[in-house]
């Protein structure tokens, strides 16, 4: 059975084991949780995170109130002036918390007060004197002016302010809209990507995407290939990553959703690796921005829609061409506030190639597509969709002949939602094949997140499986077990949920986003539901924090 080294990467504080089924139902397990090694060192992997969000005001910059005729002016640097001034460093904490480190200087016979002024609206008075550090946290994301008052009594006798901006950043939901389609010439060059190549996709400023936004949701299709490879999506300003965002064979249509940092000139970049010449294709379905917008909240993965069943349409194949509705506000814990949803959404048994199109429901279907499947295939992707006004979305089969799909829920964005994204640099959390090692049939790894930092809701990570020995497909969900159940070695064996996030056959390599929720215990479970083995590779990009 699977006995492997843990692994943690870098920065991410994620530290994953494994563990087995003893029978071919995986209703019991050994126990056998394999290696793990001590968490990282938290402090390191926030400041990493929040490590760029610092922002400060000199003493200097104090301004005194003009004497009666005099302009105000701001302190003089090295002046004698009894004047007093406050220093003002203003660092990130988490998502939405601020630290406000405070250094008075005033006259030492004068009785000095301060407020502070947040500015979303709340206030904290303090005395006016020695070093302070100061703690707040706002509702949401955002560009906020902290504002400090100095008072001798009721006399107002300086203030100084700084600019602070949240690490955290706030979703908003945009119609699906092709950015990027190499074969056409829209947003590059008519001509497939080279060998090795690179193309710039402009997010920023297109297609009513506000400058400044932050991150983006795409979903990024490679057709066309001649030879094997993989894409790399990051920001245009960064270091190229040694991630993966979609691997491909020769001839094949490959989607995969992808959350990826815009660069501060409001550039993605699309990397090539691979051998041959590719078509590459970008939609978009929403944006980060650091204004207030929508947070994000994980759920447990919950399927509102198999046209196998009947559940949540009617029972059957969605006709060639055909489309359906479902309702998604009142299910599986999305409420009506909801702007958007986060799906997986698979396609099985269709009968003829095609594509499908998720999209808000009352309008007319786009241009751009989810998925691309083959005849025969079963094949999953993420979504991320906004939802109707009728709280409903849909979902059109652009393909000649029938095809059934499944849809699960795994989390929504609403302004009411406290999880906000966390940039991080792409990296990779752990990869099997360095293990020499697969991950065997009805088996489970599970991984802790960010040492189990309650703040953390959930990590956007992609997972690919290559390597596959046999049918299958994984699933993603939390753990009921506390990482002190593990550590002592009493924990239970997980149950997983009845969803899944990406489908395989023999031989393939697959990738899928997945947004993963480490529940309660704050430990994800990724399950090999085959009965064979496989090789997972699991790369993160983000998290989602609350406050």
């Amino acid at each position: 059975m699977f006995s492997a080294a843990a692994i943690v990467a870098a920065g991410v504080g994620l530290v994953p084991g494994v563990a087995s089924a003893t029978g071919p139902d995986g209703a019991k397990g050994t126990g056998n949780q394999g290696v793990s090694v001590p968490d990282l060192d938290l402090t390191k992997a926030k400041a990493k995170a929040y490590g760029e969000e610092t922002f400060s005001s000199p003493a200097s910059k104090t301004v005194h109130p003009a004497a009666k005729g005099k302009q105000a002016a701001p302190q003089a640097e090295g002046s004698a002036s009894v004047d007093p001034t406050v220093d003002l460093v203003a660092k990130a904490m988490s998502a939405h918390a601020v630290q406000l480190d405070l250094t008075f200087t005033k006259d030492p016979e004068a009785a000095i007060s301060a407020v502070i002024e947040w500015g979303d609206g709340q206030t904290l008075s303090t005395p006016g004197s020695g070093v302070q550090a100061q703690n707040h946290t706002y509702a949401h994301a955002g560009t906020y002016t902290i504002k400090v008052s100095l008072f001798e009594g009721t006399t107002l006798r300086g203030t100084n302010e700084v600019v602070f901006r949240t690490p955290g950043n706030d979703f908003t939901p945009h119609a699906p809209t092709r950015l990027l389609d190499t074969r056409e010439g829209i947003g590059a060059a008519k001509a497939k990507v080279p060998a090795f190549g690179v193309t710039r996709v402009k997010i920023a400023g297109a297609a009513q995407i506000p400058v400044g936004a932050t991150a983006v949701a795409l979903n990024v299709t490679v057709t066309n290939p001649t030879k094997a490879g993989h894409v790399r999506v990051y920001a245009d300003d960064e270091d190229q990553p040694t991630t993966s965002n979609v691997n491909y064979a020769p001839g094949q249509t490959v989607p995969n959703l992808v959350i990826a940092s815009i660069g501060d000139n409001g550039y993605v970049d699309i990397y090539n690796h691979g051998d041959g010449a590719i078509d590459l294709i970008a939609d978009v379905t929403g944006y980060f921005t650091k204004t207030p917008a929508s947070g994000y909240t994980p759920l447990d993965p919950s399927r509102v829609v198999d046209t196998r069943e009947g559940l949540g349409t009617g029972k059957g194949a969605v006709p060639g061409f055909g489309s359906f509705s479902t309702q998604i506000h009142g299910r599986a814990g999305v409420p009506s506030t909801a702007k958007a949803v986060a799906l997986n959404v698979t396609v099985t048994e269709p009968g003829a190639a095609g594509h499908l199109t998720v999209y808000p429901s009352g309008g007319q279907a786009p241009t751009s597509s989810n998925l691309n499947f083959t005849t025969g295939q079963t094949i999953a992707n993420s979504v991320i969709v906004p939802i109707g006004p009728d709280g409903k979305i849909s979902v059109r089969n652009g393909g000649g002949a029938g095809a059934h799909v499944v849809v699960d829920v795994v989390g929504y964005y609403s302004p009411d939602s406290q999880g906000a994204l966390i940039r991080m640099t792409p990296r990779r959390w752990f990869d099997t094949r360095e293990w020499n090692n697969p991950l065997d049939g009805r088996g489970y790894i599970y991984g802790r997140v960010l040492g189990g930092d309650p703040n953390v809701s959930a990590l956007v990570l992609n997972a690919t499986v290559t390597n596959t020995a046999g049918t299958g497909f994984l699933t993603v969900s939390p753990d009921p077990n506390s990482w002190e159940a593990y550590q002592g070695k009493w924990q239970s064996w997980p149950t997983p949920p009845n969803s899944s996030n990406l489908n395989w056959t023999p031989g393939k390599t697959v990738p899928n986003l997945v947004q993963a929720s480490g529940g309660v215990n704050h430990i994800v479970d990724f399950w090999n539901m085959g009965y064979q083995s496989t090789d997972l590779v699991v790369d993160t990009f983000a998290f989602y924090a609350t406050n």
